[in-house]
């Protein structure tokens, strides 16, 4: 398989980037996309050239690191996987692919396909955990019914990778997705009961402060998250803000 790939490269933020046209050739099906990226990269080092810069660790689909916008869609055109797990299959030969970061004001590029996700580590920090102490203390798993529907909810949330292709395929740029999917699994859960008012409080407002931009209510981030995170999570988000609001 030959291919033509468009990469956006950027040298840092002060930079203003642009498009550059790379050759791949005899490119196999059964590569997955990070694989076709290291070939690139091992042509480019051989010819003295800087290789591309891209974020990548486990590989699995766990992480959330192998963020990248392939051809207008975060995570390339498959569905319920991240960019690691996309195979070259999906593409034909001959095809010209656009690789480009995640674009977002609160994603800042760092290097060419790399932006600066901490943002999202900064809203967790805000209120995306329980203060329980549980050192020593640790209670039976069963000394606290919990609903199997809930349960399963919870799971649901908890499942999100914070990748942040909800962010980018949102026309705002909205962490809605996100921000709610770690506010869900806690306030479904009585270990979350807590700090419900202001972890959703205190959450919602760095959201803000990160410059995310509100919820535009097209279902985007939906479709394309990896891990399927539903927007019923942004309902419930809201409900618990209205609740630690009047309450």
């Amino acid at each position: 398989m030959n291919l033509t790939l468009k990469i956006w490269r950027q040298k840092g933020p002060q930079d203003k980037g642009q498009m550059v046209e790379y050759k791949v050739t005899d490119i196999s099906e059964h590569m997955s996309f990070l694989e076709m990226m290291d070939v690139l990269n091992e042509d480019l080092v051989a010819k003295n050239e800087v290789p591309i810069a891209f974020d990548h660790d486990c590989r699995e689909g766990i992480c959330g690191m192998c963020s990248l916008h392939i051809n207008g869609e975060p995570h390339g055109p498959d569905r319920g996987i991240t960019t690691c797990q996309l195979h070259m299959r999906t593409f034909k030969d001959g095809d010209t692919i656009y690789i480009e970061p995640f674009r977002a004001k609160a994603f800042p590029v760092i290097k060419d396909l790399i932006v600066d996700r901490m943002a999202f580590e900064r809203i967790q920090q805000a209120g995306g955990y329980i203060s329980v102490n549980t050192s020593g203390n640790t209670q039976d798993a069963n000394a606290i019914p919990i609903s199997k529907h809930n349960a399963d909810l919870s799971m649901d949330a908890a499942a999100c990778i914070g990748c942040g292709a909800c962010v980018a395929s949102c026309k705002n740029s909205s962490a809605m997705l996100f921000v709610s999917a770690k506010v869900s699994q806690f306030a479904l859960l009585p270990q979350g009961k807590v700090e419900a008012k202001d972890r959703v409080k205190n959450m919602v407002a760095q959201m803000d402060l990160e410059g995310f931009g509100n919820c535009t209510n097209t279902g985007a981030c939906e479709v394309e998250c990896p891990k399927g995170i539903s927007l019923e999570n942004i309902a419930r988000m809201n409900r618990e803000y209205l609740k630690a609001s009047i309450i």
